[in-house]
């Protein structure tokens, strides 16, 4: 049991390695017991949420990463199989062995853009890439573009509606 555990988990890696996403927001949907949930938190640039339909496994899961002493940056969370408990375009990366009754709709909403879905098949992982929408405009300066002008031609922006992120630092030197 140990090596295919031991396999399974270098699989994982691999798989975050592979897909291109260099940190951020990892879901493991249908996590079980959580064993495999902190293996996806390869190093500090990524935080890492299970999410699993069954409270007993939700209990093993928690126990087991608090036992790699992982519970903070790795977190678990009961969920009830259907709709993802997060705003539109906030994760970075899905993993799941087996969608169930979550929609692929669904998947794509909570991914940001260039964000990567890995799903586990008959025929091994496929790799979805959620594209960039024609609607956000790219910023490839701090202003925008080369001519300074801070005003970029995004039609999907707008008022704050919620907050995504929180954290430090408050302030930065820039303007």
């Amino acid at each position: 049991m140990l090596c295919a555990v031991t396999g399974m988990t270098a699989e994982l890696v691999n798989l975050v390695k592979e897909s291109g996403v260099k940190g951020g927001l990892i879901v493991h949907l249908g996590c079980g017991d959580g064993k495999l949930t902190g293996a996806l938190r390869i190093n500090d640039r990524y935080l890492v949420h299970g999410l699993e339909s069954d409270p007993r496994k939700v209990a093993a899961a928690r126990r087991n990463i608090r036992s790699l002493n992982l519970y903070g940056p790795v977190s678990v969370e009961a969920w009830d199989g259907e709709s993802l408990p997060y705003a539109d375009n906030l994760v970075n990366m899905i993993v799941v062995e087996d969608l169930g009754s979550t929609a692929m709709k669904e998947v794509l909403r909570v991914l940001a853009p260039h964000g990567v879905a890995c799903i586990k098949t008959t025929h091994g992982w496929t790799k979805t890439t959620k594209p960039w929408s024609e609607q956000i405009d790219e910023w490839t300066h701090f202003r925008h573009g080369a001519d300074n002008n801070p005003v970029a031609c995004d039609t999907l922006a707008g008022p704050p509606a919620r907050l995504q992120w929180c954290s430090e630092p408050w302030w930065l030197r820039s303007h």
